[in-house]
This record gives structure tokens, sequence and C-alpha cells, in this order.
């Protein structure tokens, strides 16, 4: 199943391109669970699902391409990032200083994971809002893996059971030298979507094929087969750290071709079995001339 968030935080299941409103079985499925920590729906999706295979769901809403499609994901506790976990994408940051700023490029088992925060999660159809126009920020396209439950210090050999399903991830970053949680949380600069995909219809999380265009130009393409730590220890490694609750993301790390977007350019992220989504970008209208905020930065 294909389950996304749009409009004004509506949910829907998405057949063949038409999306199918079914908010009211998603309220159904949360209001009968207990609360929890975490995203309430991802952590019903199978009351959900079952909700909905046995409805009749009339019209759709619209075609996909014609609404606004928000995160499939509301409320993660967290958002769980690779570091470098290409080997390409090693190569590429070491012979770029547009990237590392002439940092030693440590390896994902010596880097570790990063966190990103939950504020800076939004979907394809709200865009990427470039906050520092005179810095460069960089378009890095991963598989996204939704966590579906409670779990901690997962095996490696189980951790696909406790994934609620798949997404196209872009992990936005801002290039420099703080720390890559600081320059990586700006707000939109995780985009998750088009819509989440149950792992029914992924066969094999780690040999999926994906691209990334920019402006009509592809920039990068490559397989989750490359991955230098796969899904399953992913997973496994995150858990062993933190607790992993439902709706949190796990970025898997990002190949090669990595490279600026700005306001106005426009990307298009291809993933096999998932689907496609557009992603604007735009400036951020933040520090408006008079507000506080501007005032506080100018002191």
């Amino acid at each position: 199943m294909k389950l996304c968030r749009f409009g004004e935080n509506r949910y829907g299941v998405v057949r063949d391109g038409q999306v199918y409103d079914v908010t009211e079985y998603v309220a159904k499925a949360v209001v009968a669970a207990p609360l929890q920590r975490g995203d309430a729906v991802i952590a019903n999706l199978a009351a959900i699902v079952n909700l909905v295979e046995a409805a009749s769901l009339g019209a759709p809403a619209g075609h996909a391409s014609e609404l606004k499609l928000l995160s499939p994901v509301l409320n993660p506790t967290k958002i769980v990032a690779a570091p470098v976990n290409y080997e390409a994408h090693i190569t590429e940051s070491e012979a770029d200083p547009g990237i590392t700023f002439n940092h030693a490029v440590a390896r994902i088992d010596k880097a570790g994971l990063f966190l990103k925060a939950s504020s800076s999660l939004v979907g394809p159809g709200e865009g990427v809002a470039v906050r520092f126009p005179d810095r460069r920020s960089d378009h890095e396209i991963e598989l996204g893996l939704v966590i579906g439950r409670q779990c901690s210090d997962v095996p490696e050999a189980s951790a696909l059971a406790v994934v609620a399903g798949y997404a196209i991830a872009l992990d936005m970053s801002v290039r420099g030298t703080e720390d890559r949680s600081f320059r990586k949380s700006i707000d939109s600069y995780s985009v998750l979507g088009p819509w989440l995909v149950t792992p029914d219809e992924v066969p094999d999380p780690d040999n999926v094929d994906f691209a990334l265009k920019v402006n009509g130009a592809v920039k990068q393409q490559s397989n989750t087969r490359h991955l230098i730590f796969k899904t399953r220890k992913l997973i496994a490694w995150a858990s062993r750290w933190y607790t992993l609750y439902p709706g949190d993301v796990v970025m898997t790390g990002t190949p090669e071709g990595v490279g600026p977007v700005g306001p106005g350019d426009v990307m298009d992220c291809e993933m096999q079995y998932i689907g496609s989504m557009r992603v604007d970008v735009r400036a951020a209208a933040v520090f408006a001339a008079g507000s506080h905020a501007s005032a506080a930065v100018a002191e």
C-alpha cells in the first residue's frame, strides 16, 4: 500500500496515481489505540491497512501530481542519518574541498550516525527553502526507512521486521565546517515522500535503483546495493545507540553526484518500487525586515 499525506493534513491511499482520501479510517485506527511516543499513524499502520482494504473508497480526491504532498510521517521523534555510506561518494568528497572544507573524510564505521532535527522534515509539495543563499546547499538523494514500532538493540538478521515502509528521502546539506547535525537540520532540509510504501511492495531494500535530476539533468544515479552499511545493519546499529519509535526515519546515505541547488531549481527524484517526486527550491522567507529576529541578529 502507498500511504500519503496531502492538502491540509489529509491522509490518502495512492492507486494508479490517484489519491483516495482515507482520513476517516486513519482517525478510527488512531483513536482506538493507546497513546505512545512517536507517530500515531505509523504506529497503527497495520490497522489502517486492514480498514482501508475492507472499505469502499469512492471517488479519488485527485491525481497525486495535482495535490500538495506532505511528508508521510508527521511526528517522528528523530531522523537518523548515515554519512558517506557509498564508496563513490567518499571518493568525490575527498576530491572536492567544497564538500569537505579540506577536512579528512571519516568512513561511516568511524564517523558514526548523526541526527537531524525533526523540525527539518517536509514533503515534496512543500519544497526546500534555502536559508543561507551565500553558502552552498547540496542535494543528497537517499532511500528512507520508516520505523514501525518501538524497538531497541534489534538483531541485524531481523531488522527489516521493524520497518513500516520506505520512501524517497532528500538529506539537504549546507556545506561548511560546522557539525553535520547543525548544517543539515535547517527547516525543509529533510524531504520525505512522495508517500510511504509498505514493505510488501519492496522486494529487497538493498537492491533499489534511484536517480535525481536538477532542472532535467541527471546528477545522481545509483542502486542501494552499493551501500557500505546495508539497511539491516543501519537499523541494528542505530537501535544499539537509540530506542527507535514509530515514525522515526532512517536516511541510508547518498551516492556520488551531490551538488548545489538554489532558488528556482527543480529536483526530480525517482526510486524503483516507490515512485517519483518533484521538489522545488526557493529562498527562505526568514528574518524579515523589522522583525524581532532580524533586530536580534543585528545586535
